[in-house]
């Protein structure tokens, strides 16, 4: 058994790797190859927190993993992740765990490249603003897999409080300075979204974070941070104005994500807005972008499979290059 932390998997995994990871993720489970079943969610009320519970088997890959994933807000006054994670992969072949990996870096990885998949698939080519709503622990990974597949000239950046857009855009610059691409804070939403050729949502808001009638003819949105009945950040004008509406798991988004179950009780859209999985785009079962003036719409919830092959990409490369803690229990 391997133990890989984030300065393993940093140092053997780029975020290339996982957006093609997350390609072959989406056709899998779309091409109903793999078996994921919807996860077990436990609240934890007196810490307003949840710990999430992610099975799923990939059978071409002789792989099956359990990710414990943990969604805890106040963590952050205490100088901890807010979303801590352990990710455990297992051999299909023998049932033995192989690798166990720092679930919290490979969930904000993958949760970044399945938006950066769907951006590379659906944005328009020559898109040149971006726009990032929300600066909490898995807006980096959004933002560096969006500047990974379009060459953009300007991401502009919003968060309520402007001092932490201020802060994360300048630990970003840093960070990502080899894409030289403006990386600009900015007060309002309106101000982020309006205009931007691609837009990147990633809240826990209850209340949509921004207007959909701003939205440019020919934007592409990803819709990332909605994962409860009773959040919704994404307006209903964004649904109702998107030509394409894709899920990484149209089950698992219809059972789970307020931005879509709201509308639906509502009677402001209907189902048959729905495009279809992304997944299916990949395969070519349906058609992604077809017209410059067409918006798109991307709603992921996340699903086990994206963690399993990413996962297993990286044990095959930690496996091949030596990296990571050699572990075994001992026997008796």
């Amino acid at each position: 058994m391997i133990l890989l932390n984030k300065r393993d998997i940093q140092q053997i995994f780029t975020m290339h790797n996982a957006v093609e990871a997350n390609k072959k993720a989406f056709r899998i489970y779309s091409e109903g190859r793999s078996i994921v079943p919807l996860r077990v969610n436990i609240k934890a009320p007196d810490y307003d927190g949840q710990t999430l519970f992610m099975p799923g088997y990939v059978q071409e890959l002789d792989s099956l993993g359990v990710k414990v994933v943990s969604v805890f807000p106040r963590n952050q006054e205490k100088g901890k992740p807010s979303v801590p994670a352990t990710m455990v992969l297992i051999d299909g072949a023998s049932g033995e765990v192989c690798c166990i990996l720092d679930g919290t870096y490979l969930t904000q990885l993958r949760t970044g490249a399945a938006a950066g998949a769907a951006t590379d698939l659906l944005a328009r080519p020559d898109a040149q603003i971006g726009a990032l709503i929300g600066t909490g622990g898995q807006a980096s990974t959004q933002l560096e897999a969006m500047l990974t597949v379009r060459n953009l000239k300007e991401v502009r950046i919003f968060s309520r409080n402007f001092e932490h857009a201020r802060s994360f855009s300048e630990q970003m610059r840093q960070r990502l300075v080899n894409f030289g691409t403006l990386l600009r804070p900015v007060e309002t939403s309106e101000e982020a979204v309006t205009g931007a050729d691609i837009i990147t949502a990633v809240t826990t808001s209850c209340q949509p974070v921004f207007q959909g009638q701003l939205i440019k003819a020919g934007a592409h949105i990803n819709g990332v941070g909605s994962y409860l009945p009773t959040m919704q950040e994404l307006d209903e004008v964004i649904l109702q104005k998107a030509a394409k509406i894709f899920f990484d798991s149209q089950e698992a988004v219809l059972a789970e994500a307020g931005d879509f179950i709201i509308p639906l009780e509502n009677g402001t859209i209907s189902s048959d807005k729905f495009t279809g999985e992304i997944g299916q785009a990949i395969s070519g079962q349906l058609s992604g972008r077809e017209t410059a003036e067409e918006i798109t719409l991307f709603k992921t919830v996340g699903m086990a499979v994206l963690d399993i092959v990413t996962a297993h990409e990286i044990y095959q490369k930690a496996l091949n290059q030596g990296i990571g803690l050699n572990f075994k229990f001992e026997e008796e």
